[in-house]
């Protein structure tokens, strides 16, 4: 029997020694296997966490892999991403070289539209190396039309600090609104048309009207939010 004053942490081996079985058997709805509900039971717990954050992870990936076909090593979409980024570089440099302002105006405003998608998941990625969670796949996903998406390796993800991985989460979220505004850098001097640099300006005010519209519901700030609970939630225990 447990002391008096002593909480005996739940086995939830079985449970997730089913799931796991399912998934290996094809069945990737984990929502509908009840392995969300365990995750949500394990990450206030630290003793959980060390206990099944391995198997966690293990499930979570095979499930992801098996129900994701566009996807690609991490390695691959961060060079992708890279080379977008510079290209968008170049075309900012370039504004400032061409004789027509419209053009200027379009480089400009091009580079920091491309920069809004090309740093998004690589901040993530950055953030997340920082404070200890791995990556495993770049994918395409999120509303039409797709956007690449980065794939955590549940079980760093869960031995991470819950605050940190709250933050991770916003990052890619901030860069999205900060990116187009490095383009204003090169607007200036370049002799690109005022409607360039109100449009950057425009894309980041819409941009953050949409997130507090939706993303605080359907993405990073809701994920965000998530893991402050947690956070609370643990500093509670």
């Amino acid at each position: 029997m447990a002391e008096a004053g002593v909480t005996v942490a739940p086995d939830l081996g079985p449970d997730l020694d089913r799931i796991e079985a399912a998934v290996t058997a094809g069945d990737t709805d984990l929502s509908a296997l009840g392995f969300w509900r365990i995750v949500a039971q394990v990450k206030p717990d630290r003793v959980l966490v060390g206990r099944y954050a391995d198997q966690i992870g293990r499930i979570d990936t095979a499930a992801f892999r098996a129900a994701i076909r566009r996807r690609a090593p991490v390695w691959v979409g961060n060079g992708l991403l890279l080379a977008l980024t510079l290209a968008a570089l170049g075309a900012a440099i370039a504004s400032h070289f061409v004789t027509s302002a419209t053009l200027a105006g379009l480089l400009v405003l091009g580079a920091g539209l491309a920069w809004s998608i090309s740093l998004h998941s690589p901040t993530h990625w950055a953030v997340g190396r920082m404070v200890g969670i791995s990556f495993t796949d770049y994918f395409l996903g999120g509303p039409k039309p797709p956007r690449p998406g980065l794939k955590s390796d549940y079980a760093t993800y869960l031995r991470t600090d819950p605050g940190s991985r709250a933050w991770m989460h916003a990052s890619g979220a901030i860069m999205t609104k900060l990116a187009p505004l490095f383009a204003l850098v090169f607007w200036l001097g370049s002799g690109a048309p005022w409607w360039s640099a109100a449009a950057l300006v425009a894309f980041c005010l819409v941009s953050i009207a949409t997130d507090v519209a939706f993303s605080v519901k359907v993405s990073d700030w809701k994920k965000y939010r998530r893991e402050r609970a947690v956070a609370r939630a643990r500093a509670a225990i």
